[in-house]
């Protein structure tokens, strides 16, 4: 069983700069983006994994690359909740069609539904689970956020209680038997 999970945002794009919903648009990095995703590198350079994940979006890869990590495998089951038709919208946007909107109780025309994010997130989570000593997962905002609800055993809307900033490392965990949050957006 995995002692524990580390979870690392993918650094700043010019979507997520910009508050755009970036699900299956592949974006690189920004130069700000690439500078503090470098920096990821010295914050696990002591850290050992046994297993280490991408999302196989270029700026999952590249954060990951850049933190250091250019073996990570990619997982598919890692790519970020898809949007459908609300894929480059801001919230705002989105609110004018759809008011009060969240990407957290839908609807996403054309995309993911909350249920389906779920279902592949638990095959992550069983992986992670699955494997020995410490797991370190790159990925997306929201998918990684219902990552962790997912880990403490709750639905994926209860990720919306979990801010994650981008080329953050958060941290899963147990404390004894129960799944829990050890580190958040650092």
């Amino acid at each position: 069983m995995a002692d524990e999970v580390w979870l690392v945002r993918h650094g700043e794009t010019e979507w997520s700069r910009d508050g755009r919903h970036t699900s299956t648009t592949d974006l690189p990095l920004t130069e700000p983006g690439r500078a503090v995703a470098a920096t990821l590198r010295r914050r696990l350079a002591d850290e050992e994994f046994s297993l280490v994940l991408t999302s196989p979006r270029e700026r999952a890869r590249e954060t990951a690359r850049l933190g250091g990590h250019p073996e990570a495998q990619v997982d598919d089951d890692l790519v970020e909740w898809d949007y459908g038709e609300l894929e480059g919208l801001t919230t705002e946007q989105i609110r004018e069609t759809y008011p009060g909107w969240t990407i957290w109780q839908g609807p996403v025309p054309g995309g993911e539904s909350a249920g389906q994010v779920s279902d592949r997130l638990d095959r992550v989570v069983a992986r992670c689970r699955a494997t020995g000593g410490r797991v370190l997962l790159f990925g997306h905002g929201h998918c990684l956020r219902a990552l962790a609800a997912r880990w403490l055993e709750l639905p994926v809307a209860e990720g919306r209680h979990l801010r994650l900033d981008t080329a953050t490392i958060s941290v899963l965990g147990f404390e004894r038997d129960t799944p829990v949050v050890l580190r958040w957006n650092l």
